[in-house]
């Protein structure tokens, strides 16, 4: 298959009856509208409630909003699928919809990592908090979680792209690099050498936040409040990081090792790695943080709150 143009690919995730399907496509709906409702009422309570203007309920709205990218590149094409009898994807469909799955990954965990490293600043070393998350440094740091995994998806896409294709069947619901890659008809080792390469830069953000959360854990021994804002504001970071790692470990493990057998349970840890996060992890904070609660319950509800007395850091 030269002529990429005229792939259509074929994705065997979903089976079922045509009303296991249409009630699928009401969970799928309801799940997508409910997501797609938290992320943007936490973002917008962050933007009116001036309060709130501090780095790390900006790294918050910047993960709601990757969770809303990542949930939009899985959802209407899902729900699509659903209503229909045949389950195919073009060839540039499948690129993009893979340059936005990565994307979406890759800054999930850049987010993570920035926000570990704004707790660390913030409970390790609160004197000098102010100075080291200036308004310069947060806007370079956004910029970060964003342009590393643009580029790192940038170039896996490149050379997933310049492969010739000698199949057309992909066995899950959305398309991925791995499944693709798989179709090739010429050795892939620069793909694979990629992969790991990526693995391994992953690999060190994850060995980051976890010395960084040491160094949190024992600082957060020497006070009551600084045991406070650590209860507050990260341990639902971890809980985050916990939900979107372990989903997302077992739906690679299961991609590239898992075989025919298990291909319904590897269709459900797909789902689950893009459906989850980007609907708890609103969900969490929001019942974490009472800075949140209370700015969700003063625009959407439209009651009076007491100012909090916490800490807003």
């Amino acid at each position: 298959m030269e002529n990429h143009s005229d792939v259509l690919f074929v994705l065997h995730g979903l089976n079922g009856s045509a009303s296991s399907r249409q009630i699928y496509f009401s969970l799928a709906l309801a799940s997508y509208v409910f997501t797609l409702l938290v992320n943007v009422m936490l973002i917008v309570t962050v933007y009116v409630e001036k309060t709130l203007h501090e780095p790390i309920y900006i790294y918050l709205c910047n993960l709601c909003f990757n969770g809303i990218l990542g949930a939009s590149v899985f959802y209407p094409k899902l729900l699509g699928d659903l209503l229909a009898e045949a389950h195919v994807i073009s060839y540039a469909g499948c690129l993009v919809q893979i340059f936005v799955l990565y994307c979406y990954v890759f800054c999930e965990f850049t987010s993570l990592t920035v926000m570990a490293f704004d707790r660390y600043v913030a409970i390790c070393k609160p004197l000098q908090y102010r100075a080291v998350m200036t308004p310069q440094k947060v806007a370079q740091l956004l910029l970060l979680t964003w342009c590393f995994p643009l580029l790192e998806t940038a170039v896996g896409t490149a050379l997933t792209a310049r492969l010739p294709l000698c199949g057309r069947h992909i066995r899950k619901l959305f398309c991925t690099n791995w499944e693709v890659v798989k179709l090739s008809c010429v050795d892939t080792t620069v793909n694979n050498i990629y992969g790991f390469v990526l693995m391994f830069l992953h690999v060190s953000q994850a060995g980051l936040i976890v010395v960084s959360y040491a160094h949190l854990v024992r600082a957060s021994l020497r006070s009551r409040s600084d045991r406070r804002k650590f209860v507050q504001t990260c341990v639902p970071h971890l809980l985050t990081l916990l939900v979107f790692t372990t989903s997302l470990v077992f739906d690679t493990l299961f991609s590239r090792y898992g075989g025919g057998q298990l291909h319904v349970l590897q269709n459900v840890l797909a789902v689950e790695f893009l459906v989850v996060p980007p609907l708890v992890n609103p969900v969490i904070y929001g019942i974490k943080l009472q800075q949140i609660r209370w700015g969700i319950i003063h625009n959407f509800m439209h009651k009076d709150v007491p100012p909090s007395q916490a800490d807003p850091r």
